[in-house]
């Protein structure tokens, strides 16, 4: 019996073939920013001695003029990360082409592939109404397979409780962090403001990413639609145009809460729509903090 069913190793390959791609483009987007590292600092070039590792060769100069130089960087600093990741049945809506857990899958597997990449070590969380995985933090890429493997196979749950699972997860974490939270955050802000803090207590770096879809963010339904909680199954008939102020107001109201609070509390809120892409999404972000 095989070890991955044919559709999971599809999804797997896909996976590993997609974050490639956002990885390269991350990196060649990076060469161009004025921010040269993510958890360690790019310092210059040396020559490539043949035995050596090729996991430091910089292609692209390869690419350009033929030969070989090793990129070299300024003291590494061990970081240790966990990335918790939400895959509760909200996460699963789209309405362009993506929805919101395809790209929370993407762009924890590439914050995953930078950080080993940089030897520092990485681990994973997914929860919905409980947690589900906990894969502890290693800096070893053949790692990488086994984190790759537990995200194509996450499967929505019809409810989630953040409250209670991120509570769970910050106690379990004795060694300070970095925490690298991944959801649509959709519950009560008060709750999910004070289980962000129970991280901030025990000293851990909280970076928070907040997916969100188009339509969540725009709501540019025009015909009568009928709206479904999808983790509680209420259903809602109604025209668009009639609640669309008022579904704004507080919509804005939300976001507005969480990005003043986060900010007050020394969170990093990262809000981005399933329409930008990963790569665009780790540069921008990786610019701001170097010029933080």
């Amino acid at each position: 019996m095989p070890l991955l069913s044919d559709e999971t190793a599809l999804k797997l390959k896909k996976l590993q073939l997609s974050t490639r791609g956002i990885v390269e483009g991350f990196l060649i987007g990076l060469h161009k920013s004025p921010y040269h590292g993510f958890s360690v600092e790019f310092s210059d070039h040396r020559q490539y001695n043949p035995g050596e590792s090729l996991r430091d060769v910089d292609w692209k100069i390869a690419a350009k003029t033929g030969r070989y130089y090793v990129k070299r960087y300024e003291e590494e600093t061990n970081l240790r990360s966990y990335i918790i990741l939400d895959h509760s049945r909200s996460m699963f809506y789209e309405s362009q082409g993506t929805s919101k857990m395809a790209y929370a899958t993407q762009l924890a597997a590439a914050l995953a592939w930078l950080m080993i990449s940089q030897k520092d070590a990485v681990g994973l969380v997914t929860f919905n109404d409980q947690i589900t995985n906990q894969v502890p933090p290693k800096a070893i890429r053949s790692y990488l397979a086994q984190i790759f493997g537990v995200l194509v196979g996450l499967q929505a749950r019809e409810s989630t409780d953040l409250y209670s699972n991120l509570s769970k997860i910050a106690e379990s974490i004795r060694k300070r962090s970095l925490i690298i939270v991944i959801s649509d955050l959709l519950d009560d802000p008060l709750q999910v403001l004070s289980a962000f803090k129970q991280f901030r207590h025990r000293h851990h770096e909280l970076l928070v990413f907040h997916v969100t879809d188009p339509q969540e963010d725009e709501f540019k339904f025009k015909l009568e639609t009928e709206f479904v909680d999808s983790e509680t199954g209420e259903k809602l008939r109604v025209n668009p145009w009639q609640i669309r102020k008022e579904y704004l107001s507080q919509y804005g109201e939300h976001l507005e809460f969480l990005r003043t609070e986060c900010h007050q509390a020394r969170i990093e809120y990262i809000p981005v729509t399933t329409q930008t892409p990963v790569a665009d999404l780790l540069i921008r972000y990786l610019v701001k903090r170097g010029r933080g």
